[in-house]
């Protein structure tokens, strides 16, 4: 872990598995639905500018902006925590006709990365954990855009440098897609200078990495550039919703890229901008939430909106029961899970929560 300094910090900080009891080992642990959302296990630590990743059924967590002494960012994270899933012993409820087995989560800490890192953006792929990109301490400043591409074993508790992004990118979205890695839209060193968050620019830039082949290519870029957008994967094409640009703000774009035809599709736009925000996949849908705004003095949206690819339309999901921004989506069983952040905007009470919201379908 590496303490930054309250102003460093706050410079452009804004910018499930089956448990043991041999009872239930037979029935995979879920949830009901519900209309809105409910408290989870916290993470064991304050942290924001996280972007985890599911694999095999657990939340991977790793690096992030931390509040480790109070509530405001004060250091860059290099730890790991990971998600199992624990049953209640307290058997099976009914909702609606259908059994759901009661479980909750226990946090666990593995591996740490190579060094502190924040914005690190993980994702589960071929049975391994990716963390790619972001920023870390460097003479002269905290945000030294990376290039990494930094391999996580679970089996062995390890990380390995792999062939690193062929540019630093950073504010990122990245998911796994038709056997690839695609990281996509986000920020980008305008010169030379790599250490203030002011050093860098939107980027519409696309890199698709072949795990097997440990190489990357480009590929079509998105044709609408910026940083702080939420990806995810709906019905084999990669979205990517939301967003903020340096010059003009939050934005509310909302572009699929289809690996097919080498090409993004302009879609309904989300019915509010909204930056630093979270997305996820249930039952079909995107459902994208949180986010901040500076204007004003700033805060934080508590709003979660719903996309429906049958009508090419959003419209309102239940509002955050802790809205936040910088915070990780993620989605097991069609339970989505919004994890850390922070409940104003920029470096200003960093928490650990997560929630979890199971839509009825």
């Amino acid at each position: 872990m590496i303490r930054i300094s309250r102003r460093s910090a706050l410079l452009g900080a804004g910018a499930a598995l089956v448990g043991t009891n041999p009872v239930m080992a037979m029935r995979r642990c879920t949830v009901p639905p519900t209309d809105g959302w409910r408290a989870r296990t916290n993470l064991p630590v304050k942290i924001q500018e996280i972007y985890p990743a599911v694999l095999d059924g657990r939340i991977y967590v790793a690096g992030g902006l931390q509040a480790a002494n109070g509530d405001d960012v004060d250091s860059i994270s290099d730890a790991l925590h990971v998600m199992r899933t624990v049953h209640d012993q307290g058997a099976e409820i009914a909702a609606g006709g259908i059994p759901y087995m009661i479980c909750d989560f226990a946090w666990g800490a593995r591996s740490s990365l190579p060094e502190p890192r924040h914005h690190p953006n993980l994702v589960g792929h071929a049975g391994a954990v990716y963390a790619i990109g972001g920023f870390h301490a460097v003479e002269g400043g905290i945000w030294g855009m990376l290039a990494t591409n930094t391999r996580y074993d679970p089996d062995a508790d390890s990380w390995t440098e792999m062939a690193p992004l062929p540019e630093p990118f950073a504010e990122t979205c990245a998911v796994s897609l038709d056997g690839m890695i695609h990281v996509a839209t986000g920020r980008q060193p305008a010169g030379e200078a790599n250490a203030q968050w002011t050093d860098h620019t939107d980027s519409g830039a696309h890199f698709v990495y072949d795990a097997g082949a440990d190489s990357w290519h480009t590929a079509a870029p998105n044709p609408n550039p910026r940083n702080s957008a939420a990806g995810v994967v709906l019905d084999g094409r990669f979205h990517v919703v939301a967003g903020r640009t340096v010059a003009d703000g939050n934005q509310a774009h909302h572009e699929a890229y289809d690996p097919a035809s080498d090409s993004w599709q302009s879609l309904a736009p989300m019915p509010q901008a909204q930056g630093g925000l979270a997305a996820a996949v249930s039952g079909g849908k995107i459902y994208a939430f949180g986010g901040e705004w500076f204007d004003d003095g700033g805060g934080v949206y508590p709003n979660c909106w719903v996309y429906d690819p049958q009508s090419d339309s959003w419209s309102a999901g239940p509002d955050m029961r802790s809205p936040r921004h910088g915070l990780g989506g993620v989605a097991i069983d069609n339970t989505i899970y919004s994890i850390g952040g922070a409940l104003q905007a920029s470096g200003r009470q960093t928490t650990g929560l997560v929630e979890s919201f199971t839509p009825r379908t």
